[in-house]
């Protein structure tokens, strides 16, 4: 679900007289960032398990209480309040039941999730490929915080990524940028459909200052997504300390060049040195760049180049929008131009009229 459910209660009741007397109970729902509550009867319950059975093709865990023969508004009032309790207890089981059940297929049913009101849309039919979903204003805030925080999950494994590559272990490196890539790819599913959900909003009437502002929040997410695609392309390397402490037999060819053939190749005495960017007269290693080879170093630069090319698109899309906001005032502006010298065409033409009325009543005086 976009606004996971992480508890669900029915604490007290409300006798209603209309349309006939019954007894409505209060549901409280509670996410992860905010909570809710809704009135439901206990024939509204009814009629969610027999629905729930038609769509799963079998009951809860939970059994529904069974609905008592009595009246609810005869009989002495302390039976009629034991009863009431004691059906409402039944009815919290029930719904924990479903929240708490290894299977997902109750609690992901569309009317299970109407039933307690969860802001999101309507389920994909089985078998359809459309990912499109609709949101309210409130789910659609749930879902970026979802995502956000998957971001920082993915930040998380690449970290312990590149820590396991320190320290050789090559094998759970390899394992960590999987996970990663794979929560990197559900992020970036995600997101397409948090765009398309906030067109649908922007459809049904967003504000606009209010749909810039999402539309800035997908920008972003969608920027911290694609480096994150870019730093998982980059293998770190461990260090020569490292690499020389590979399994016997695995590099067994390899043999240093004498010293000799370094000077003759190298024209001098100069250490052999690498820097990154432009060329110092104390050149050294940065933490970023020490466990990077040549190739590593080289798709580093080209990453920090596409990031700078991206601030840059950024900056002019914000001086895009400066420019169109400059322009429809410039607009605003001509347009009242235009009204005020009307306006004053008008004034002239009254005084025109006035002046010859006067000149009129001189004469008739």
């Amino acid at each position: 679900m976009s606004a996971a459910i992480q508890a669900v209660y029915v604490r007290g009741h409300e006798e209603r007289q209309t349309p006939k007397p019954h007894v409505v109970y209060r549901i409280e729902i509670q996410a992860h960032v905010r909570s809710w509550q809704m009135w439901h009867r206990y024939s509204e319950f009814v009629e969610l398990h027999t629905e729930l059975v038609k769509s799963t093709g079998s009951p809860p865990p939970a059994p529904l209480p069974p609905k008592n023969s009595l009246a609810i508004f005869k009989g002495p009032f302390r039976d009629e309040s034991a009863m009431i309790d004691q059906r409402q207890a039944g009815l919290e089981a029930y719904l924990r039941a479903i929240i708490g059940a290894k299977e997902d297929k109750w609690r992901e049913c569309y009317a299970f999730r109407e039933f307690l009101g969860v802001p999101v849309g309507k389920q994909i039919p089985s078998g359809g490929t459309s990912s499109t979903m609709q949101f309210s204003l409130a789910s659609w805030l749930d879902e970026h915080l979802e995502l956000q925080s998957r971001i920082r999950d993915v930040r998380a494994d690449i970290n312990r990524r590149d820590t396991l590559s320190d320290r050789g272990d090559v094998g759970a490196s390899h394992t960590a940028n999987v996970q990663a890539k794979k929560k990197l790819a559900e992020i970036l599913s995600r997101v397409r459909t948090l765009t398309q959900g906030l067109q649908e909003l922007g459809m049904a009437g967003m504000a606009e200052g209010e749909l810039q502002r999402r539309t800035d929040m997908v920008a972003r997410l969608q920027d911290e997504c694609e480096k994150l695609g870019k730093i998982l392309t980059i293998a770190r390397q461990t260090s020569r300390t490292n690499t020389l402490s590979t399994p016997p037999g695995a590099f067994t060819n390899v043999s240093l060049a004498p010293g000799s053939d370094r000077v003759a190749l190298l024209g001098g005495n100069k250490p052999a040195t690498r820097v990154f960017g432009a060329a110092l007269k104390n050149p050294q290693e940065t933490e970023q760049t020490r466990p990077l080879d040549d190739h590593g170093l080289l798709q580093l630069q080209r990453v920090q180049m596409e990031q700078q090319d991206a601030q840059a698109s950024q900056l002019t899309a914000i001086l895009q929008r400066q420019r169109h906001l400059g322009e429809a005032i410039g607009a605003e502006l001509r347009l009242h131009n235009e009204m005020l010298d009307e306006l004053s065409n008008n004034v002239d033409r009254v005084g025109g009229k006035l002046s010859n009325a006067k000149k009129q009543l001189n004469r008739l005086g």
